[in-house]
C-alpha cells in the first residue's frame, strides 16, 4: 500500500487551499474511523491494524500516524460514532413521518452503537480517566437528543410523559447486554421498549 497511502493526510499546497485540504483531511479521516468501526465490528477491537488498513485503503503508517496506540483509535472510533449518533437524532426528526418514528429509528441506530462497542471497556480498562471522559462525552452529547426526541413525540402525543432521556438510554442499554450471544435479538427486545413508550 506503501507512499499512496499518506497522500490523501499529507499538508501541500499554498495558504488559499488550506481550508479545502482540512475539509478532506476530515473527510479522509472520518472513512478511516468508519473503516476501523466496521473491522472493529466484525473482529473486536484487537483486530489487527493491517486488517483496518486494507479496509480504509491506506497504509498501516498512516494509521499509526494519527493515533499511535490502540486506545487511541478506539478512543477516535467511539468519539466519531457518538457525533454520528448525535447528529441524526435532529436529522430524523426533520425527516418524520412522527415523532415517535424518528425515536424509533434513532433508538434502532443507538442500539447498533452500543452492539459495535465489544470489548471496548476492557480495551481502555488501563487508562481509566480515558474511559471516564469518554463516558461524560457520551452523556452529554446523547442525553439532550434523546430528551428532543422524547419531548417532541410527548408534545404530539404520541408517548406517555414521564421516562427520562437516561432511563430510557440506560434501559436500552442493559437490554443491549449479551447481545453477543446469537440467539439474541437486541434490536427486537428493545423495540418492545420502544413501543411500550407509546401513549
Amino acid at each position: 500500500m506503501g507512499e499512496r497511502a499518506d497522500v490523501p493526510f499529507r499538508d501541500r499546497g499554498s495558504a488559499m487551499s488550506d481550508r479545502p485540504r482540512r475539509a478532506d483531511a476530515r473527510r479522509n479521516q472520518a472513512a478511516l474511523l468508519d473503516a476501523a468501526a466496521k473491522v472493529f465490528v466484525a473482529s473486536g477491537v484487537e483486530a489487527p491494524i493491517r486488517a483496518i488498513a486494507a479496509e480504509a485503503g491506506v497504509g498501516t503508517a498512516t494509521i499509526y500516524r494519527h493515533f499511535p496506540t490502540r486506545a487511541d483509535l478506539i478512543v477516535a472510533v467511539y468519539r466519531h460514532q457518538i457525533e454520528a449518533c448525535a447528529e441524526a437524532g435532529p436529522r430524523f426528526l426533520a425527516e418524520g413521518p412522527t415523532p415517535h418514528a424518528a425515536l424509533g429509528r434513532w433508538i434502532d441506530l443507538f442500539v447498533d452503537f452500543l452492539v459495535t462497542k465489544h470489548g471496548l471497556a476492557a480495551a481502555l480498562r488501563s487508562d481509566g480517566a480515558q474511559f471516564e471522559a469518554l463516558h461524560a462525552h457520551f452523556l452529554d452529547r446523547l442525553v439532550p437528543v434523546c430528551a428532543a426526541l422524547l419531548d417532541a413525540a410527548a408534545d404530539a402525543g404520541e408517548v406517555r410523559a414521564g421516562p427520562t432521556a437516561l432511563e430510557v438510554l440506560r434501559g436500552v442499554g442493559n437490554l443491549c447486554i449479551g447481545a453477543e450471544d446469537p440467539d439474541y435479538d437486541a434490536r427486537k427486545v428493545v423495540g418492545v421498549l420502544v413501543a411500550g413508550l407509546a401513549a
